[in-house]
């Protein structure tokens, strides 16, 4: 891939194994699942093991606590969220950021080959973007210290020795005439 903010795809950053639970299982296992894993969301498989859909903290407290049910008397397949969203694992971050946004969503079943592998989530996509933002920045410093010569160059009277050029070019906040750039390249250069 050829951008740098694709450089990692899903499955480098996804969360496993994947937290599963069956569809006829009560919404307490499902609650007990994301209490003992720490997690948001459990997938819903089918017997064949099949991901099917999801449930979320917001399923529970959306069709379970606010219509006062009894969690022990729902099953996972009343309350899950279907279809479920998928993504293959090759796909960029970035690409998952875009679908998690467009859809609403915090999750998505990570596939590979017609198999569940990962499940990625919005907090996977945080906890690797400072080292993205500082690969970029990184990245960006080194291109700003190309060769002066090849910046934009503008009319006006050196900063430094006061002649009028019709080639001044920017650099550390002055305008140097390419003489003066010169012997500012010329002091730069490690001795």
């Amino acid at each position: 891939m050829s951008k740098d903010e694709d450089i990692l795809t899903a499955k480098d950053v996804m969360s496993r194994p994947v937290v599963t639970v069956r569809e006829d299982e009560s919404v307490v296992k499902v609650a007990q699942l994301m209490e003992s894993h720490r997690i948001g969301g459990v997938i819903v498989v089918d017997e064949r093991n099949n991901p099917v859909g999801i449930v979320t903290e917001r399923d529970l407290a959306t069709r379970v606590v606010a219509k006062n049910l009894q969690p022990a008397n729902v099953k996972v397949s009343e309350v899950m969220s279907k279809p479920l969203a998928m993504i293959d694992g090759e796909t960029s971050i970035r690409e998952a950021a875009r679908r998690m946004s467009k859809l609403e969503i915090r999750r998505l079943a990570v596939m590979s080959k017609g198999e569940l592998v990962g499940i990625i989530t919005s907090k996977d996509i945080l906890n690797v973007t400072p080292a993205l933002i500082d690969i970029l920045w990184e990245k960006s410093r080194l291109r700003s210290e190309e060769p002066l010569r090849t910046q934009n160059r503008l009319a006006g009277y050196c900063d430094r020795c006061g002649i009028w050029s019709d080639g001044l070019m920017h650099y550390d906040g002055q305008y140097y005439c390419e003489d003066c750039i010169s012997d500012i390249e010329e002091e730069s250069k490690p001795h």
